[in-house]
């Protein structure tokens, strides 16, 4: 199968999940809240969340990025309730090493993020496509920092 069939397989998949970010919006009185951007093609996430016993009990997150940073942010929006750090850490990293260096699909329950494969052709977008996992993983290192000097 070549990538320009690959792409038309995912894209259905793609903008549908583009088209149906779970857990938009703000949350009150979250216990952290982290933005990133990618300064390459300006698309911005910013996350919300919650922390109960080293888990995310609660989670929000405002999306303005391309269709492959918006279905990165589906999928992780709809598995991330109930990670830990190490969960998500994990996740993050293999996201990277998916798109980066050609590694495995990252583990359940990030593993629907098999649809962004075709990607790792377009560089220029891996950015966008980190984005909520990197505003996850600040937002959760401050809240547990908070948690920690309370």
């Amino acid at each position: 199968m070549s990538n320009s069939d690959l792409i038309k397989l995912y894209s259905g998949q793609i903008l549908a999940l583009a088209a149906d970010i779970p857990r938009l919006g703000h949350l009150d009185d979250p216990d952290a809240r982290a933005q990133k951007r990618s300064p390459l093609c300006g698309s911005t996430v910013t996350v919300e969340l919650k922390l109960a016993d080293g888990r995310i009990s609660d989670f929000a997150q405002d999306v303005k990025a391309c269709a492959l940073g918006q279905a990165s942010a589906s999928v992780i929006g709809a598995a991330i309730v109930g990670c830990d750090h190490a969960t998500v850490q994990r996740g993050r990293d293999q996201l990277f090493a998916m798109l980066k260096q050609d590694g495995p699909v990252p583990d359940a329950p990030f593993d629907g993020l098999e649809v962004l494969l075709p990607a790792r052709e377009f560089k220029n977008r891996h950015a966008s496509i980190m984005l909520c996992f990197e505003a996850t993983l600040e937002a959760m290192q401050q809240a547990e920092k908070n948690a920690a000097t309370r």
